[in-house]
C-alpha cells in the first residue's frame, strides 16, 4: 500500500509539473499548492535579526516569490515616466524581475506586456496590477496579469509567447492566478460579465476551451486561484466564482461537478484534505464549505459534508494537515476544526489585518498580517504561539520558501529571512 501511495503521489505531481526540485518553490502556495511543506524555516526574525538581505523592487505588485535554483522571480507593475499619473489613466510596463538569491542582487528586470489607459486601471486600494504569482515549470515561467493578459517566457527572460485576446471588464483589477495542468494554463475571468474558466495551451498560449459560469449572480466578479485534485483516478479543477463552485476537466473544460452558494468577490484558493475539499464563499456573509468531490451535476443538495459560518476567511486561504484545517480570518481571528466533522478545536484571536495565505512549515503555522507582522503558531490541537515577528512595512504578498529561509514582498521590497 505505501509503495502504490507514492507511485500516485508521483503522478500527480508530474500532471502538474515536469521538473519540480526540493528546494524549488514554483508557483503561489507552493510545490502542491496548498501552504504546506515539511521544511523547518525561522521562527524569529526582525529589522535587525535573521534578515540575510532586502531588496527594493521597482514598480508595485502583490505576487508572491518563486524560485528555481539560486533564481526568484516575481511580477511587478512599473509606472512609465510622462504618463498620466491618475491611478486610473496611468500607463505601467508589466515586468517579470529575476534576482540572485544568494545575494539579493537585482539581476533583470524584463517588460512582457504595457498597460495603456485604453484599458481600465483602477484597482481596489488592496490591489495591484501584478496581484497573479506567476508558474515555473522546467525552463519556462508563465506570467499572468488577469485581464490584461498572460505570457510565457524562457527563465533567462525571452518571451516566447503572450495572450491580450481575452481582455474582459474588471471590478478592482485582476488577482487570481492560474494553475498548469495536463499541458493547459487554467485560471478564471471572472469580471463584470459573462464570467468564466478559460484554459491556455501551454505550448502556444492559444485557448484551448472556455467554460462560462452556469450562474446568474447579482455581483459577478470573483478572484480566485484554482485548485487542482485527483479523484479515483480523474484529476478535477476546482474553480470557485460567484454563486458557484466548479469542479472542471483540464482537457476539456467540461464541469464534473457543481455545489451553488451564495457569494461573490471570492478570493481564498480551495484545499483538499482527507478526501474533502475546502472552499469559503467570501463576500457578504462568508461560509466554509467541506465538499465530497464525488458526484456528477450540481451537488450542492448531497455532497456539502458541513459548513462553518463564523470566522471564516474572506481573503486569506485555508490549510490542512494531519486531520486539522487553519483558518485565519481577514480581522485577524485564527481557528482550527477538524477536518472530517467542522467541529471546533479552537479560535483565538492574534490580532492584525490578513489577506497573505498561511504556510504550515515542519508543523508550525506563519500567519502574516497586512501590517507585516507574521505570528508563528504550533501546528496542533493546543494554540501556541511561538513567535511574533515584525518587518514594519506593510504586506498583501504570500510568503515563498527558497532552502531554509522565508522569502516575504512588502510594498517596497523583499526579504529573505534567514537564521
Amino acid at each position: 500500500m505505501p509503495n502504490r501511495l507514492i507511485i500516485s503521489m508521483l503522478v500527480f505531481v508530474g500532471a502538474f509539473s515536469s521538473s519540480l526540485t526540493a528546494d524549488d518553490w514554483p508557483s503561489f502556495r507552493g510545490p502542491q499548492g496548498d501552504g504546506v511543506i515539511d521544511q523547518s524555516l525561522p521562527t524569529e526574525w526582525g529589522t535587525d535579526k535573521n534578515i540575510a538581505w532586502r531588496t527594493e523592487i521597482p514598480g508595485e505588485g502583490w505576487s508572491s516569490p518563486v524560485t528555481a535554483g539560486d533564481r526568484i522571480y516575481l511580477t511587478s507593475a512599473i509606472p512609465i515616466v510622462g504618463t498620466d499619473e491618475n491611478q486610473e489613466k496611468q500607463s505601467y510596463t508589466l515586468s517579470v524581475i529575476i534576482i540572485d538569491a544568494v545575494s539579493g542582487r537585482l539581476l533583470k528586470t524584463i517588460p512582457v506586456l504595457e498597460q495603456t489607459g485604453g484599458r481600465p486601471a483602477r484597482i481596489h486600494r488592496k490591489n495591484s496590477h501584478a496581484s497573479p504569482t506567476p508558474i515555473i515549470d522546467g525552463d519556462k515561467i508563465y506570467v499572468h496579469f488577469g485581464y490584461q493578459g498572460t505570457a510565457c517566457l524562457t527563465l533567462s527572460g525571452e518571451v516566447v509567447w503572450t495572450n491580450r485576446e481575452l481582455y474582459f471588464k474588471p471590478t478592482h483589477g485582476n488577482g487570481g492566478s492560474p494553475v498548469l495542468v495536463s499541458g493547459n494554463l487554467i485560471f478564471t475571468c471572472d469580471g463584470d460579465v459573462e464570467p468564466k474558466v478559460v484554459a491556455l495551451n501551454a505550448s502556444n498560449g492559444q485557448v484551448a476551451w472556455s467554460t462560462p459560469r452556469p450562474v446568474s449572480a447579482k455581483k459577478t466578479f470573483s478572484f480566485c486561484t484554482p485548485t487542482v485534485i485527483e479523484v479515483d483516478g480523474q484529476l478535477q479543477v476546482i474553480t470557485p466564482g460567484s454563486d458557484c463552485v466548479l469542479a472542471l476537466n483540464p482537457v476539456t473544460g467540461e464541469t464534473i461537478w457543481d455545489v451553488r452558494y451564495v457569494g461573490y468577490s471570492v478570493v481564498p484558493k480551495p484545499i483538499y484534505h482527507g478526501g474533502l475539499v475546502f472552499i469559503s464563499t467570501s463576500f457578504d456573509s462568508s461560509k466554509m464549505l467541506a465538499i465530497r468531490p464525488t458526484g456528477s451535476g450540481v451537488v450542492t443538495d448531497t455532497h456539502v459534508a458541513w459548513q462553518l459560518d463564523r470566522n471564516v476567511p474572506k481573503t486569506p486561504s485555508m490549510v490542512a494537515h494531519q486531520g486539522l484545517v487553519y483558518l485565519i480570518s481577514d480581522d485577524g481571528i485564527a481557528t482550527c476544526v477538524e477536518a472530517k466533522t467542522g467541529d471546533l478545536v479552537y479560535r483565538k484571536r492574534i490580532g492584525g489585518n490578513y489577506s497573505s495565505s498561511p504556510l504550515l512549515a515542519g508543523g508550525k503555522l506563519y500567519f502574516t498580517s497586512e501590517e507585516g507582522v507574521t505570528t508563528v503558531v504550533g501546528a496542533g490541537e493546543e494554540f501556541e504561539e511561538l513567535g511574533s515577528n515584525s518587518l514594519e512595512e506593510r504586506t498583501l504578498a504570500s510568503l515563498g520558501v527558497i532552502d531554509d529561509s522565508i522569502l516575504i514582498r512588502t510594498a517596497a521590497a523583499l526579504y529573505r529571512i534567514q537564521e
